[in-house]
């Protein structure tokens, strides 16, 4: 189903555009989030594609799978290209990889050709999208996206945890918000951010990224990241809205 592959490779490249969004905006960030459903607490639902239409509202965009969905957009909507950072460098396990904040561009300046993922409410019996945030994607990072989303649930997963038994944790996320379960054994390394932990630090709720391999049809975790929010964000959180 195209809307759950977006789902899992839009929910990676926007991670970190909502929390700028949310640093920039606290309002914006929380509208955001009530407006998208959820993955591990991001924005997540969404749809990629190559633009084949331009218009004053929305754009008409070709999906991998072939199929057409439009995008519509508002003054509300956010649009955006460039910026990046621990999405991307989860390979490297990297949960401090430096944030480089999107740039925010005019709907003129998306063209026919282009890549774009965009993020809000999916209607796919309607195949549309009322977006809000669109992300103009370059070539390198649409590349990318498709290698992460096709090693999901083979080399690495990511959710949020629902339940612990033992040394075997399941989380919800990936495509269609689905349960996937992983086992630790002692080769698996724990940490939120810098620190070290252990399992018995990981709590129910919690967003976590895995590092692993299928082995005897169970995904066996070499390391697990608990992803929180930077220190600045705790130490200085946002005021009451």
């Amino acid at each position: 189903m195209t809307v759950s592959r977006s789902t899992l490779a839009l929910a990676l490249l926007l991670a970190s555009t909502t929390l700028f969004l949310r640093a920039q905006s606290p309002q914006s960030g929380q509208r955001g989030e009530r407006g998208t459903g959820g993955f591990g607490g991001m924005m997540g639902r969404g749809v990629m594609g190559t633009v084949t239409e331009v218009a004053s509202d929305h754009f008409t965009v070709k999906t991998e799978s072939g199929e057409t969905y439009t995008i519509h957009f508002s003054v509300n909507t956010r649009i955006m290209k460039g910026g990046g950072g621990g999405g991307f460098r989860r390979q490297q396990g990297d949960n401090d990889a430096p944030f480089t904040p999107p740039t925010s561009i005019k709907p003129a300046d998306i063209k026919v050709g282009d890549a774009i993922g965009s993020a809000g409410e999916v209607d796919a019996a309607a195949k549309s999208v009322g977006a809000v945030v669109i992300f103009q994607i370059d070539p390198d990072t649409a590349r990318r996206m498709r290698e992460m989303q096709a090693n999901y649930g083979k080399t690495w997963l990511m959710g949020r945890v629902t339940a612990i038994n033992e040394t075997q944790v399941t989380i919800q996320g990936g495509p269609d918000n689905a349960t996937h379960t992983f086992s630790a054994d002692e080769n698996t390394t724990f940490r939120k951010r810098r620190d070290p932990i252990t399992l018995a630090d990981i709590q129910l709720g919690d967003t976590v990224r895995v590092e692993g391999a299928v082995k005897s049809n169970a995904f066996v975790a070499t390391s697990v990241s608990v992803m929180g929010p930077r220190p600045d964000r705790q130490n200085n959180p946002a005021p009451p809205q």
